[in-house]
């Protein structure tokens, strides 16, 4: 029996370690760095219905300790993702969750029946709380009512998948908004999407990014990560999936204390590839240090 075996919905993972969207690309790009297999699976960058090219350099800033992001949501759209990224996946033999984000009702349901026939696919997160894009649907993420209609959308065409909705750091009350996505039907809350932030360049005196805000990630954001998480952790009775700022074991070991269910492990990555595969090692050794607040799984 796998002690790590983490069930989140319909679907049964191998263990709750998994690589946050945005980083991994479509997961095939760290292939050669981490042995996917070993992981409870990738969520890969986010999906729109139309390929997007993203925002104007630069996009990235790195900082002493994390960086700030405003890539945009570029990707290669719905029907390329569906027609090539997942046959890929599928042969790399890793679980996919694809991460989707849509600007209206209507388009997540074009997503929800585009991803019915996937093959392989083990879950969609959805990403509703993106700081670098203008989409009316990813400031209604702030909006409950709004969580809810989308998570019921997607959950009534997915039902043999595990459905999580990707909550923002960037409200009052992030419970409200877990506690919304529950109601429409997801398996599991993902806590949290990066901070907004920014940064000027003092040559020009402007801000660096053409946008102005962009997303804070990295280590400096797991105090606020693990709070949110313990705010989700007591709003909802579904899984929550940790993410934001994990550099470590130890750091792991307090999203699980914080509640989590799940983690996953994003910005590390890009100086430390094998850490994920260091947390599986560690927790196989520990299972009980992947107890959600320290509790019976």
């Amino acid at each position: 029996m796998n002690a790590l075996a983490t069930k989140i919905g319909p679907v049964t993972f191998a263990n709750p370690v998994f690589l946050a969207s945005g980083v991994v690309g479509y997961a095939e790009e760290y292939s050669p760095l981490i042995d996917l297999r070993r992981l409870g699976g990738v969520v890969t960058k986010t999906i729109t219905v139309r390929p997007r090219a993203g925002n104007p350099p630069p996009r990235i800033q790195e900082l002493p300790f994390g960086l700030l992001n405003s890539i945009g949501l570029e990707n290669v759209g719905l029907e390329r993702y569906v027609a090539e990224k997942l046959p890929r996946l599928r042969e790399l033999d890793v679980a996919v969750v694809v991460s989707v984000a849509a600007a209206t009702e209507d388009e997540f349901r074009r997503v929800a029946d585009a991803l019915a026939p996937g093959d392989g696919l083990k879950g969609v997160e959805l990403n509703l709380s993106c700081p670098n894009v203008e989409d009316e649907a990813l400031d209604l993420g702030r909006d409950p009512r709004f969580v809810e209609r989308a998570t019921r959308i997607v959950r009534d065409a997915l039902p043999d998948v595990s459905v999580w909705v990707k909550v923002t750091p960037n409200v009052t009350d992030v419970g409200e908004v877990a506690c919304a996505a529950e109601s429409g039907g997801a398996d599991a809350v993902s806590a949290i999407n990066t901070l907004v932030g920014m940064d000027f360049d003092l040559d020009t005196g402007r801000p660096v990014f053409a946008r102005g805000g962009a997303g804070y990630s990295g280590p400096a954001i797991l105090p606020v990560a693990l709070r949110k998480v313990w705010e989700c952790a007591r709003a909802v009775s579904i899984p929550v999936v940790g993410i934001g700022g994990i550099s470590s074991v130890e750091d792991a070991r307090k999203m699980f204390l914080a509640g989590a269910h799940a983690i996953q492990v994003g910005t590390a990555l890009y100086r430390d590839p094998a850490l994920a595969e260091r947390i599986v090692d560690a927790l196989a050794e520990h299972p009980e240090w992947a107890r959600p607040g320290g509790k019976p799984r």
